[in-house]
């Protein structure tokens, strides 16, 4: 089956990827920009409305946790027509809290659902698949509460542990790399794209 796509669909697509610069920047209009409307996010200190979660970042940037994110190029598929597309995406999330003198680096996996509308690519749904992390002491050593990095799966613990001390809980379990959320988080997005959009 031919896929009804253009090397700058795979560009558009990219340059979403990379757009998430403008969350470290403080862009947030650009970073508005990167999602439909109506689309959704869900990551560990977060889940509802893009639009919500872009304000609710703003706060985050005000606050003494700071975040840098390193991002891959996308492995993407697209729909038969070429107005959706699926695309998995390689990160490392870099974090500090000042205030603790306490940091974290995770590696995880932006899975995306996309949708060409009026010509434009944008995000329409983020979830994101949590591969490991671990903690990083920028200032020197520093106590953590084990008990409290062991309330969730280690693949994001540690970055779980600085969320939450800096006001930022997490409140549920996330897909981490082989987990059933992970696997049912891919079927539902392999479902989506094959979906028949022509009504």
């Amino acid at each position: 089956m031919t896929t009804n796509t253009t090397l700058q669909d795979r560009q558009d697509i990219a340059d979403l990827m990379t757009g998430w610069i403008h969350r470290d920047l403080g862009d947030w209009e650009r970073l508005k920009g990167l999602f439909h409307p109506d689309s959704r996010i869900e990551i560990t200190w977060f889940e509802g409305p893009a639009h919500e979660f872009v304000d609710a970042s703003a706060r985050m940037g005000a606050s003494a946790f700071r975040t840098k994110h390193l991002i891959t190029a996308p492995v993407v598929t697209f729909s038969a027509d070429g107005t959706r597309a699926v695309s998995e995406t390689n990160a490392v999330i870099i974090g500090e809290n000042t205030d603790l003198r306490l940091g974290c680096e995770g590696h995880n996996r932006f899975v995306d659902r996309l949708e060409k509308r009026d010509g434009v690519w944008r995000i329409s749904d983020r979830k994101s698949v949590y591969d490991f992390a671990s903690f990083t002491f920028p200032a020197g050593p520093v106590d953590v509460d084990p008990r409290a990095v062991d309330r969730h799966p280690r693949e994001y613990a540690a970055l779980a542990y600085l969320l939450e001390a800096t006001g930022y809980p997490v409140g549920r379990v996330f897909a981490t790399r082989g987990s059933e959320l992970e696997r049912d988080l891919k079927e539902s997005a392999s479902a989506w794209l094959h979906e028949r959009t022509d009504g």
